[in-house]
């Protein structure tokens, strides 16, 4: 079964952006999050639409250690933005390592099988936007927009902030559409 439809990402996960993404990510600098969204709003094409607007889901142990869902953080500006709704129906029904800890080949194992939806009638047929801050290999949104998927959910694309390891994730995503900035007019 496909995954996502369609991959948008601001930038490449280096420079001034990794700094930045670290600095809220890890250093709990929340108040980035307003303009971090910002950024994810310049690379989403105006011509789609969604009914909803969801962010990487975070298991209850991380998210009380880290004391907050970046994602989350960064998804409600854009959902109120779209003018969708923010749903949180997506769940990790297991404890995953941390994937910047684990080797390339683990990270794809890593979180097969760890999404769930809760009420998958609220998302049967809909189109789903998917956020999260990095893009590495992929196969944590691959998982997430997969149960989205199972579940019923009529499109699911994807929006990061930054992407890792491109010309390897490019290769793996035949029927998907990549917008980064320079392919979307944002930088030059």
């Amino acid at each position: 079964m496909a995954q996502f439809d369609a991959a948008y990402c601001f930038g490449d996960y280096d420079g001034a952006l990794r700094e930045l993404i670290h600095l809220f990510k890890y250093g709990g600098v929340q108040t980035l999050a307003g303009p971090l969204s910002q950024l994810l709003l310049q690379v989403l094409p105006l011509e789609e639409r969604f009914d909803m607007v969801m962010a990487m889901p975070m298991h209850w142990r991380k998210r009380w250690l880290r004391g907050f869902n970046q994602a989350e953080l960064l998804a409600k500006p854009v959902a109120r933005r779209i003018g969708v709704p923010l749903c949180q129906n997506l769940r990790r029904k297991r404890y995953t390592r941390a994937q910047a800890s684990l080797s390339e080949t683990q990270r794809r194992q890593n979180p097969v099988n760890t999404f769930a939806v809760c009420k998958p009638e609220q998302i049967r047929g809909k189109r789903v936007l998917l956020i999260d801050d990095v893009f590495t290999t992929g196969a944590t949104l691959r998982a997430a927009a997969g149960a989205l998927k199972e579940a019923g959910a009529g499109h699911v694309s994807v929006l990061t902030l930054a992407r890792v390891d491109r010309r390897e994730a490019v290769a793996e995503l035949p029927l998907s559409r990549e917008v980064t900035p320079k392919a979307a007019g944002v930088l030059s």
